[in-house]
């Protein structure tokens, strides 16, 4: 468990290269093995959640990013489905709404948040307004934003400015409650084309297509010049990245619940302890049942 945390972690920017990151690694592990692994894993991450809703003092934030088909969808499906409905809530964030667009680019993401004692869950996140946004930088244009109305206009100052207020606003966060944990899956190119190929390949994963998707591939070294900027500028010890290998989905599964595993059990969470005056009232309602 230590060594996939300490592999995968990235906690502080400035020396971090997609380079240095294997997207085929599965640090020893077998696929025959890895379906009872995971099963252990969510039955322990299922426990520590019920002690997280019962507290009601902690909230978790997980943000998944990824190139389409790394697989995040799946990830969430098999990693989470110990998890109670009930403290648990999911966001798979599209396109922003005229609505969106008329706040500020962190608005939408701030009313996903998870309340405390609960997990929140976004499939994408505020990160797309510095990946999505760098490579396709007409997007901006469209955020009226006051002072930018050409391409021209976005400086690097914009997006320092960016991810200045991505570090504050997760800082904010963090002091308050809220744990974050923010996953990178880290799919190869190949990989990524085999998967797509799939798609076309069968009927019933044709929806999960675009045409979109082969025009976005394109843009694949932008994209990762993007998250290598991003992650090293948004790493914190706080607010930590966690690149995960994408190309064994049943990999990518051990790996995300063991961290959450981790960062669950690190939150030492505590089922709430009832002062005198209650488990008196404990005991009379006891009394009371039983004389029935």
């Amino acid at each position: 468990m230590e060594n996939i945390i300490k592999k995968f972690k990235i906690s502080k920017g400035d020396h971090f290269d997609l380079k240095d990151h294997a997207t085929d690694y599965t640090a020893g592990y077998k696929k025959e093995d890895a379906e009872a692994i995971l099963a252990d894993l969510i039955e322990k991450i299922s426990a520590l959640q019920t002690e997280l809703y019962a507290e009601n003092k902690h909230a978790l934030l997980i943000i998944f990013q990824a190139m389409d088909a790394a697989g995040k969808d799946s990830a969430i499906a098999h990693t989470m489905s110990g998890l109670n409905p009930q403290g648990c809530q999911v966001y798979s964030f599209k396109q922003p709404s005229a609505e969106d667009l008329d706040h500020d680019f962190l608005w939408r993401h701030y009313k996903a948040l998870p309340e405390r004692g609960r997990i929140g869950i976004h499939n994408r996140s505020h990160y797309e307004n510095v990946l999505v946004c760098k490579v396709h930088p007409q997007i901006v244009i469209d955020q009226r934003i006051p002072g930018i109305d050409t391409l021209s206009q976005i400086t690097d100052d914009f997006w320092d400015e960016r991810y200045n207020s991505i570090r504050n606003f997760e800082t904010h966060l963090t002091g308050n409650g809220t744990t974050i944990v923010k996953f990178f899956l880290n799919v190869s190119k190949d990989e990524q084309k085999a998967r797509f190929l799939k798609r076309i390949d069968k009927t019933d994963k044709h929806w999960k297509f675009s045409s979109a998707d082969i025009a976005e591939r394109q843009y694949w070294n932008d994209y990762m010049a993007a998250y290598k900027t991003a992650i090293n500028q948004t790493a914190t010890n706080q607010a930590p990245w966690y690149v995960i290998p994408a190309d064994n989905k049943w990999f990518t599964r051990i790996a995300i619940s063991t961290i959450v595993l981790q960062v669950l059990e690190d939150m030492k969470l505590k089922y709430p302890v009832l002062d005198k005056t209650e488990k008196d009232k404990l005991t009379e309602a006891a009394k009371i049942l039983k004389s029935e």
